[in-house]
């Protein structure tokens, strides 16, 4: 792969450096009836639980284009992230539960295959958009720094990033990576703008070809700023989040606008998801409750995560569904779209849920299980948990045992001595999957 120089077609960048736009040379891969090759296009928003979203029951927010989405194809009922940013994202992007690979905070340890490789593999052309955080940037402690992966080596031939080696804002005069070029306290721009016009000017330059565009948006984690749809006089925190949110619902709609206007919306497959729950402290309501922001926990609030796909005529418009979906899961989705074979596939824990998509009968989970630990070796503030649920009741490894439907908060364990049947059943299932997960390695121990 070369790099040539060229002028872009968006604006972000039209008054500042020069960006370096790939020459792909791989092959693009035949689009055929039985193999109709989508783009795909995953969305991820920064810290926004289930309850924000008005499809799902939610009460104190706007999300019409991401109502529409899910009227137009179909929403995922139980899916369910990891607690905090750096260990949801390793885990969707490589298909592996934190015990098998997960290092430290902001860190993707070097070497490890993307979603972004197999797609490479398959022929597409690969970018990525929004926030990385993943290779330890200037503001981490020296022996931290760099020692992560940089996105052109995690599977992405185009990136255009907040905190990829540099900090900055992420918002408002922000600093970020346009593939390799460095642009600082860019003056008069909002970061979120930035980041979406790269992405829509990739699938304009690439209509013609398979493409992934992975979107880990930076919005709508804190700080809680204005947008430039801010009406005068919100300061609140909570008033700025709910702006944010409905510009995540705005970005979303840009999206979708652009790739109507391609002519690619019937062959591109949409995903949009979030990474964690709601900041703490923001309240939310939610099917006629409040609910306060669970980051970081582990509780409903805290992983249970919303998950929508759009793919006209390939998916039902207005279906739902109800399998047990990890992040883990998303890896193994895109290996079963792209025909792939990943490598070393037993070291994997995803399922696809390509088959779901699809209506057709696919493999089913009766139990998930969850290690998140984002900086080992634990605090009260970022606890490690280590847990298995299934559609009702979930089980920590401490012993806790709640039936978290009934008790979203976790607020009463279980008593283990008068459980009823279905508790009673699902106890010993809960118990032998914890005992099948690979064992916590030394470092996450916080072992010497």
């Amino acid at each position: 792969m070369r790099l040539l120089l060229l002028l872009p077609l968006c604006a972000l960048a039209c008054a500042g450096p020069r960006i370096p736009y790939p020459e792909i040379d791989r092959p693009a891969p035949a689009r055929t009836a039985e193999q109709p090759r989508p783009n795909i296009v995953l969305i991820m928003a920064d810290d926004l639980g289930l309850e924000a979203f008005t499809s799902y029951g939610g009460e104190s927010y706007s999300t019409p284009r991401l109502d529409r989405l899910a009227a137009g194809g179909m929403q995922f009922e139980r899916v369910y992230s990891q607690t905090l940013c750096t260990p949801s994202r390793i885990k969707l992007m490589t298909g592996r539960g934190n015990l098998r690979n997960y290092t430290q905070f902001s860190i993707l340890s070097p070497g490890e295959p993307t979603f972004g490789h197999l797609a490479q593999q398959a022929g597409y052309v690969t970018g990525v958009f929004g926030k990385w955080q993943l290779l330890g940037a200037e503001h981490y402690p020296e022996e931290v720094r760099g020692t992560g992966t940089h996105p052109r080596d995690a599977g992405f031939d185009e990136w255009c990033l907040w905190q990829v080696e540099a900090l900055g804002s992420r918002y408002a005069e922000p600093s970020y990576e346009h593939n390799g070029v460095l642009l600082r306290e860019v003056q008069g721009a909002y970061g979120p703008d930035l980041y979406c016009a790269a992405l829509l000017d990739f699938m304009q330059r690439y209509r013609d070809r398979p493409f992934l565009a992975y979107f880990p948006m930076a919005l709508p984690h804190s700080p809680f700023e204005k947008t430039p749809l801010s009406p005068p006089g919100r300061q609140s925190r909570q008033e700025r989040f709910a702006d944010m949110v409905h510009y995540v619902d705005l970005l979303v709609g840009r999206v979708e606008d652009e790739l109507d206007a391609l002519g690619l919306s019937e062959n591109t497959l949409i995903l949009f998801t979030t990474d964690n729950g709601t900041e703490r402290g923001i309240v939310s309501r939610f099917r006629g409750e409040e609910v306060i922001g669970a980051k970081t926990r582990s509780t409903e609030a805290g992983i249970h995560v919303p998950l929508i796909a759009s793919w006209p005529g390939r998916i039902a418009p207005g279906s739902s569904n109800a399998d047990l979906i990890g992040f883990a899961d998303f890896y193994a989705t895109f290996a079963e779209l792209l025909d792939v074979a990943p490598p070393h596939p037993e070291n994997l824990d995803g399922i696809s849920f390509l088959p779901a998509l699809q209506g057709r009968p696919g493999q089913m989970r009766e139990v998930l299980t969850i290690y998140s630990n984002p900086r080992p070796p634990g605090s009260e503030r970022n606890p490690r948990v280590r847990l298995a649920l299934d559609g009702r009741f979930k089980l920590y490894d401490d012993g806790r045992f709640y039936d978290y439907l009934a008790d979203p908060m976790e607020a009463q364990p279980l008593e283990l001595h008068a459980l009823r049947a279905e508790a009673a059943q699902a106890l010993p299932r809960l118990q032998a999957a914890l005992d099948a997960m690979p064992p916590e390695p030394a470092h996450l121990r916080g072992a010497n």
